[in-house]
C-alpha cells in the first residue's frame, strides 16, 4: 500500500486546508520544491499533488509551483486541480508527471478521461470527493446529486488506474478515518482506491492496511504529516507489501 503526502497548493504555498474550505488555509511551507525535497529525505516514493486555486478555476493557476517540484525531486507525482482538458493532461504527463487525477473532467466530460485512460494506460486517476454520500466538484464548491459508486461504476471499464476517495467531512480536522466504510466501498467499487480525508494517527494507517483486500491500494495523508503526528519511518513500514496500486 502506497503512502501519499498530500501537498496542496494555494497562492504558491503548501498549505491545508478544513474540509476543503479555502478561507481556512493554513500554511505550512511557502517553498513547495523544499517541502517536496523534505518528503523525499523521509523516504517517500511518491507525492499526491493539487491545485488548489485551479480547481476552482479550472484551470492551472499554480503550474509554476508544479514544475518546481518536479525539478526538485525525483519522486512519482500524481497532479490533480484545474486539468479539465485534454492539452492540460499532456502538458503535464509530457512534463514528467506520473499520474493526472481527474475530478470534475470525471463527472462533466467522462469521455475525456476514457480517451485519456485508454492513450496513456496506468497514468490516469479518477478523484471522488464526497459530502454525506455525494459527489462535489469545482473544487468542492458544488454538491451534486450523484452518487460515489455511481460515479465510479461509470469507469469500471475505463483503464483507470485508481479513485481517489476523499469524504470531505473529515479532510484536514484529523478525526481519524472510517477504515471499514473505505474497505467496503472498495468492494463495491471494484476499483483499485486510494484514501483520502482523516488520517490522524498511525492506528488509522494500520486500519486501512487491513484493507488492502479489498482493494485499498493507497492513502493520502495532509496535516497528520505536517504537524508531526506520524512516524514516518514506522508508517512506511506498515504499509509496505504489495503494490497493486
Amino acid at each position: 500500500m502506497i503512502l501519499f503526502p498530500a501537498i496542496d497548493l494555494k497562492g504558491g504555498a503548501c498549505v491545508r486546508l478544513l474540509r476543503g474550505d479555502m478561507a481556512t488555509a493554513t500554511v505550512f511551507n511557502t517553498d513547495p520544491a523544499a517541502q517536496a525535497r523534505a518528503f523525499a529525505a523521509m523516504g517517500f516514493e511518491w507525492l499526491h499533488v493539487v491545485d488548489l486555486d485551479g480547481a476552482f478555476a479550472g484551470r492551472s493557476i499554480n503550474g509554476d509551483a508544479v514544475r518546481t517540484i518536479r525539478e526538485a525531486v525525483d519522486l512519482k507525482m500524481q497532479v490533480g486541480g484545474g486539468i479539465r482538458g485534454r492539452a492540460g493532461i499532456d502538458y503535464w504527463l509530457d512534463l514528467g508527471i506520473d499520474r493526472i487525477v481527474l475530478g470534475t473532467a470525471a463527472l462533466h466530460d467522462p469521455h475525456l478521461v476514457r480517451r485519456a485512460a485508454a492513450d496513456h494506460p496506468g497514468r490516469i486517476v479518477v478523484a471522488i470527493d464526497a459530502r454525506k454520500g455525494k459527489v462535489a466538484v469545482d473544487g468542492w464548491a458544488n454538491t451534486t446529486e450523484i452518487g460515489i459508486v455511481e460515479l465510479a461504476h461509470r469507469f469500471a471499464d475505463a483503464g483507470v488506474t485508481a479513485i481517489t476517495f476523499t469524504d470531505i467531512s473529515r479532510d484536514g480536522v484529523l478525526a481519524g478515518v472510517d477504515a471499514d466504510a473505505i474497505g467496503a466501498l472498495a468492494r463495491r467499487i471494484e476499483l483499485p482506491l486510494i484514501a483520502s480525508g482523516g488520517v490522524a494517527s498511525i492506528d488509522d494507517l494500520t486500519a486501512l492496511k487491513a484493507h488492502e483486500i479489498d482493494g485499498v491500494v493507497g492513502v493520502i495523508c495532509g496535516r497528520a504529516l505536517y504537524d508531526g503526528r506520524i512516524d514516518v519511518a514506522a508508517a512506511l513500514q506498515i504499509l509496505a507489501g504489495t503494490d497493486r496500486c
